[in-house]
């Protein structure tokens, strides 16, 4: 059935996103908010608006009941996850479907064995993917993860089995290291997802982050290609690209080929995410974890294809089947985002929300601003740092990044510290520019680069 009216259960840059694409579908929207998020971008934007409860997060964007309550009051038919809060929660998903509402995303089921990294590995292993070598799933007592230990070797990366963004990850180079950080990651698991379950990867050095976007219907399934996410810090990446810089034409193909393959086998509905470390010595790529959501970067993809990743994932979801063929993606130039943050580079990425005092956006051919922002808006401190994502497009990677240069320079942000001060740095940088980067880079490059980004602050947010 077609979606009459969608709710948005998330807020900020993405919820704004959703409402667009939603609207050039002839689809009404509810908005949901906190206390904190009245006078949100996305409120203003929307046909209807719901406070759903207090600033923190558990009082609101993650009270389920309170959800699905704004959206019988509403008369919405589907709800719209985004991305972070409940997206991949499999519990809201089959919440949402037993209210006789539209989960626009997977099914619960395919949430709980593409979302849990350890049933993924084994889904992934099944279709044949290629993965890391590590625990065959979960972890569940001490003398298994020993025994895994001895198998594979140090050193070793020891990850939550549920959740993302970085947490509940440690990296053990001994055994002596390894029990105690089990105990470590299992703990801040626990803490941030409710499931202190864990598993084991071997680390490959100097690994590139390569993930492939995917849209299926449930039965068949296409890949949008790649993108390039190695500039990462603690883990959160921070500059995504589509394609990668390096990938050969050979790699891309088979890559491609196993997420797709993947998708299929586990029946996916809606649009995904299927992570990769690639290993340009060898030219192996392991598949690592799926994302079963929109994800933050899906813009580079959008760009690069012309595909609205958005509109394609609420019409999947409607019960339209995939009206792209496979032959029908083709990739056209290079595209890249990075991430304006209210956090000041310069003082180790420091937060500080505040209010917008002025607001000027880069415009011109091949340049978007994905953001919340409005100016006099006041950024609450209750949630993620993200303002906005700058995403340029250009027929060439180099041109690209000159474009990069030139929409930073354009962008002003007054009121609060950005992150700006470190993209400029970056584009300007030669091993950024020839695309020799890997997951490990930007850290050691961070301590190098303090002081220029320091002097960078005089030059504008």
């Amino acid at each position: 059935m077609a979606i009459r009216k969608l709710l948005i259960a998330n807020r900020g840059e993405i919820a704004v996103r959703i409402i667009r694409a939603a609207r050039e579908l002839g689809i009404e929207t509810v908005q949901v908010h906190s206390a904190a998020d009245t006078e949100m971008l996305a409120v203003k934007m929307a046909d209807e608006a719901v406070n759903i409860g207090p600033p923190h997060a558990a009082k609101s964007y993650l009270n389920i009941d309170a959800i699905l309550a704004a959206a019988k009051a509403t008369g919405a038919d589907a709800i719209h996850p985004g991305y972070g809060f409940l997206a991949e929660n499999a519990g809201f998903a089959d919440a949402v479907e037993a209210a006789g509402l539209i989960f626009v995303g997977p099914t619960g089921e395919q949430i709980r064995t593409m979302g849990d990294k350890a049933m993924a590995r084994t889904a992934a292993l099944a279709a044949g993917v290629p993965c890391v070598p590590g625990s065959d799933g979960r972890i569940d007592s001490a003398e298994e993860a020993r025994e895994v230990a001895a198998r594979i070797g140090f050193p070793l990366m020891i990850k939550a089995a549920a959740g993302g963004g970085g947490r509940g990850i440690r990296i053990a180079a001994t055994p002596e290291e390894f029990e105690h950080l089990m105990a470590q990651a299992s703990a801040e698991a626990k803490a941030a997802f409710g499931d202190g379950g864990l598993y084991v990867e071997k680390v490959i050095q100097r690994a590139r982050h390569i993930e492939v976007q995917i849209l299926a219907d449930g039965d068949n399934a296409i890949h949008c290609y790649e993108r390039e996410c190695s500039l990462q810090r603690r883990r959160q990446k921070v500059w995504e690209e589509a394609p990668s810089a390096t990938l050969p034409a050979d790699i891309r193909e088979k890559l491609c080929a196993s997420a797709v393959a993947l998708a299929k086998a586990v029946h996916y509905r809606g649009a995904g995410t299927i992570e990769y470390l690639y290993d340009d010595q060898s030219g192996e790529f392991y598949f690592i974890e799926m994302n079963t959501r929109i994800q933050v970067e899906h813009p580079v993809t959008e760009m690069v294809t012309g595909i609205d990743l958005v509109r394609e994932m609420i019409k999947i979801a409607g019960g339209a089947k995939l009206a792209l063929r496979q032959e029908d993606v083709r990739l056209k130039g290079a595209a890249i985002e990075v991430r304006i943050n209210a956090e000041d580079p310069a003082k180790n990425f420091q937060p500080g929300p505040g209010t917008i005092s002025q607001l000027s956006v880069p415009g011109g051919a091949g340049t978007r601003f994905d953001t919340m922002l409005y100016q006099g808006y006041t950024v609450p401190p209750f949630y993620d740092s993200l303002l906005g994502k700058l995403i340029v497009w250009d027929e060439t990677r180099g041109a690209a990044i000159e474009r990069l240069k030139r929409a930073l320079g354009e962008l002003e942000v007054g009121g609060m510290k950005t992150t700006k001060p470190l993209f400029a740095l970056l584009a300007a940088d030669p091993d950024v520019r020839a695309g020799a980067v890997h997951t490990r880079w930007l850290e050691p490059w961070l301590e190098i680069n303090a002081a220029k980004m320091q002097e960078q602050e005089g030059t504008g947010s």
